[in-house]
């Protein structure tokens, strides 16, 4: 096969065309575009992270007992993040009332009261995960060995 790359690029076009065509408003299951879900990516990671860094202090400190409980910040701050860009749903958006699929910072209003409950509806079920995620990753914590 001979190389083209008028070919190449109308594959590479096709492709991005397909990626955000993935992305619509969906009422209750998806209210944020490619940027948004990199941002909660990032949010999700930093919670990751300092979720680490809490567990590898306790271990140097020998911290034991419910002083452990507070690593359930950062797994909150992890599990939002990731559940998130997992659903491709924002959960302040939900509740809202908003959605963006564009520039970050560029909203639009969700206009239909029904796709509003949905949203709301939505958020409230991801905070629940969040909170299920969290604690799951606080008890863990409670039992690992000092």
């Amino acid at each position: 096969m001979k190389f083209s790359p008028t070919r190449m690029i109308t594959s590479v076009s096709s492709n991005l065309m397909s990626e955000t065509q993935d992305f619509q408003y969906a009422a209750g299951s998806c209210n944020i575009g490619p940027k948004e879900i990199r941002r909660r990516k990032f949010v999700g990671f930093v919670g990751l992270v300092l979720v680490l860094i809490t567990i590898a202090s306790f271990h140097s400190q020998h911290v034991k007992g419910l002083s452990r409980v507070s690593v359930f910040l950062p797994a909150m701050l992890f599990s939002i993040g990731y559940l998130q860009s997992r659903k491709k749903f924002c959960l302040a958006f939900g509740l809202a009332g908003i959605f963006n699929f564009g520039s970050l910072g560029q909203v639009s209003k969700v206009i239909s009261p029904a796709d509003k409950a949905l949203d709301r509806k939505a958020a409230l079920n991801l905070i629940v995960q969040s909170l299920g995620l969290s604690t799951l990753i606080t008890v863990i914590v409670l039992v690992l060995p000092v």
